[in-house]
């Protein structure tokens, strides 16, 4: 927008110098050669006044000008010049001006005793033309420095237009990206104005209906919670013991899903937050180390010596760890060594975590599909992790075998 009004005003303003500067340099050339015929004029007048008289010669010598004065029997006094047809027309007795090799020459006819003699006063055109060049040289200074002022104005203007929009755009991107406190700061003209107030009624308006949707989860696990207390009641009234056991078996089945729906719908209602990405997964893999010390499983780890904030929740994260190195101990034979590495990227964090075991297809990936008894949501888990931060998951096989499993968490805001 900025580049655009620059444009406009730069070919505003030539438009108008042009059409005044133009006209102003025509008048100032013409100008400078009225005033060098005005002076040539006076000067042949000058001369006419001693025609006839013995003081002729005197007053060609007095004029700082090439004169010739042509005599009425053919003579000539002052510099040399051929008689022309503008000569023979003024000697008819009327006063000429015609252009010559080099400039223009005046032509005074004036009498004498002998007839009419005519005084030719030659202007070049360096004469015509003095101070012409410089003058349309200042024009065209003054024409570039008005342009210029114009677009320095009209950039101004722009960025005081243009800058409250950025800012719209960069409240616009975090509201999208999950921070719901973020606020524009009216400025700019009265609609950028009214359109930042919009937007910032808009983000409180969302910041009501998910407070609003928080207390709706809150009390949805109030009314799950009554039927469930109440099927688990009527289990326990069960004369039949094995009845009774698989009943409250398939509740408490029931309760754990219904649990696990319940965080899940707060979580996601909470927003997107943060935490320190190798302090949670140092965390986790010493809680994994013991199984894999059982089993004789060499765990390689390689952590980031300092704190790495990623734009994904404690919990969350322990999540995905646990669903990636669940999988390894379920779907990898006792002994096989794997390797856990987290690095930093400039877009966030890099989680790796590779096995020696016989590997997996990227089939494994698609939600519920698994390569043994589990439920097949562990990869899904640690892929909507990684999206939920901005990143994403990639599943190979390395050329030597086994699995990797690549979780890229966005940086956290």
């Amino acid at each position: 927008m900025r580049r655009w009004l620059a444009l406009l005003v730069a070919a505003t303003t030539s438009l108008v110098l042009i059409a005044l500067l133009v006209p102003m340099a025509l008048l100032i050339r013409a100008v400078a050669e009225n005033g060098a015929m005005s002076r040539a004029t006076a000067a042949a007048e000058s001369v006419a006044v001693a025609v006839g008289t013995p003081d002729l010669a005197l007053a060609v010598e007095q004029v700082a000008r090439p004169v010739t004065v042509f005599l009425p029997g053919g003579g000539t006094v002052g510099r040399p010049a051929g008689r022309s047809d503008a000569v023979r027309l003024a000697a008819t007795g009327r006063s000429v001006t015609a252009d010559a090799d080099g400039g223009r020459e005046v032509l005074v006819s004036a009498q004498s005793p002998g007839g009419t003699a005519v005084i030719r006063v030659f202007v070049p055109d360096d004469e015509l033309m003095r101070g012409v060049r410089e003058a349309w040289l200042a024009l065209l200074v003054l024409g570039l420095a008005l342009v210029v002022l114009g677009i320095v104005l009209a950039d101004r203007l722009a960025l005081a237009v243009t800058r409250p929009v950025d800012g719209l755009a960069r409240v616009s991107h975090r509201l999208a990206g999950g921070d719901l406190t973020a606020r524009a700061e009216p400025g700019g003209p009265p609609e950028v104005r009214s359109v930042a107030m919009a937007l910032n009624h808009l983000a409180g308006r969302i910041d009501e209906l998910l407070a609003a949707e928080r207390e709706s989860v809150a009390d949805l696990s109030h009314r799950l919670r009554t039927p469930l207390t109440g099927l688990r009641l009527d289990a326990e009234s069960l004369r039949d013991p094995e009845e009774a056991g698989r009943i409250q078996a398939r509740v408490d089945a029931l309760e754990r899903a219904v649990s696990a729906v319940i965080t899940e719908a707060r979580r996601r209602s909470a927003g997107r937050g943060s935490c320190d990405a190798a302090a949670v997964v140092r965390e986790r893999v010493r809680f994994w180390s013991v199984l894999a010390e059982d089993q004789g499983r060499e765990v390689a780890i390689s952590l980031p010596a300092g704190p790495l904030p990623v734009a994904v929740g404690a919990e969350e994260l322990a999540a995905c760890v646990d669903a990636l190195l669940g999988n390894v101990f379920a779907h990898t034979p006792e002994g096989a060594s794997m390797s856990v590495r987290l690095e930093p990227r400039p877009s966030g964090a890099l989680l790796t975590v590779s096995d020696a075991g016989p590997g997996f297809e990227p089939a494994l990936l698609e939600r519920g599909i698994s390569g043994g008894d589990s439920t097949g949501l562990g990869l899904d888990i640690a892929r909507r992790t990684a999206e939920s931060s901005g990143g994403g998951l990639t599943v190979s096989t390395p050329a030597g075998g086994g699995a990797r499993v690549e979780v890229l968490l966005g940086a956290a805001p």
